[in-house]
């Protein structure tokens, strides 16, 4: 006899969605993390056939997110996915670090049901708080028959989780997916898709290495990002070789150019035995590969889901 799925699962993990202000007019000078899930989805109207169930994961100004909190969430996560009931999961989640935070379940969960994360621009006492319309637009897009895999959910736009990004500091619409635009949008409590989603994911035996790896995992490679630049040198490559690096992304200039001071560092460090990935440090636009690469390029991502590609690639090949 099929269950039906009738909960939605909000799980908090702080951010300025849950933060807070001496006064209503405060924008910028707030404190994160001060009001727990429970509280941000208490003043929600109830709608539709579900019901809603929270839990706390942790509780963090998200620019302190690191490899533990995600394995947790991601053990969270994978726990409630597997729950007959459930029909969605939704994550209240800082916007400094929510699009890697997006790409790493992307990358570790088998997220048959919707996985959506949300934010806020603006903490929870500001005169018009943003927090409570994106809670409510993720809440519907996790609801939404057919949805599945991981997104995000900001401004009533929904985002793939490969490709969201955090463009701008302080606006509402903080968030855009570049080239390929939103994946849809939220009016008026409906989702309105906008064009083809990703393909919904399965389990093969990869995604099962990598979910107990990662499951597993008690030290996590250190993966580092480098900026090339003007006058970038291999100063700070050869000072993560001293400190035991595994990887390191250089975000590039351009289609991934570097300097050849840096490029030579970069060699040297591959050499070595350190895996090195070229991404573009451009907020549009992806490294084309040509014939004449020295390094390897991401395959498209962006340099801070780069590193998280590389880290769990790192993470994988360690335990097997």
């Amino acid at each position: 006899m099929q269950v039906a799925r009738s909960k939605i699962v909000v799980l908090g993990t702080g951010g300025t969605i849950a933060g807070t202000a001496d006064t209503p007019g405060e924008h910028l000078a707030y404190r994160s993390a001060q009001l727990g899930v429970g509280q941000l989805v208490a003043g929600l109207p109830s709608a539709g056939d579900w019901t809603l169930e929270t839990e706390q994961v942790t509780q963090i100004d998200s620019k302190n997110m690191d490899e533990v909190l995600w394995q947790r969430l991601a053990a969270r996560c994978a726990h409630w996915l597997a729950q007959p009931e459930v029909r969605g999961i939704v994550i209240t989640h800082g916007t400094d670090t929510l699009e890697e935070t997006a790409y790493f379940l992307d990358c570790v969960l088998v997220a048959d049901k919707p996985v959506v994360l949300t934010c806020a621009m603006r903490p929870a006492t500001a005169q018009a708080p943003d927090g409570p319309r994106n809670l409510a637009d993720a809440i519907a897009v996790a609801a939404t028959p057919g949805v599945q895999g991981v997104l995000a959910v900001c401004a009533g736009s929904v985002h793939a989780a490969r490709e969201v990004s955090k463009e701008h500091p302080s606006r509402l619409d903080a968030f855009t997916s570049g080239d390929a635009g939103p994946l849809g949008v939220v009016e008026a409590g409906h989702l309105r898709r906008l064009r083809a989603w990703p393909a919904a994911p399965a389990s093969t035996p990869a995604a099962e290495r990598m979910a107990q790896a990662v499951a597993q995992a008690v030290r996590w490679p250190r993966v580092e990002i480098v900026l090339n630049h003007a006058g970038a040198t291999g100063a700070l490559v050869q000072a993560l070789l001293a400190q035991g690096v595994d990887g390191i992304v250089a975000a590039g200039t351009g289609n991934g150019t570097l300097s050849d001071s840096l490029q030579a560092a970069l060699r040297q460090a591959r050499e070595r035995g350190v895996a090195v990935v070229r991404a573009t440090r451009c907020a549009r636009g992806e490294v084309l590969p040509h014939a004449g690469d020295l390094l390897p390029d991401s395959g498209g991502l962006s340099p801070v889901k780069a590193r998280i590609a590389l880290m769990l690639d790192l993470l994988v090949t360690r335990a097997t």
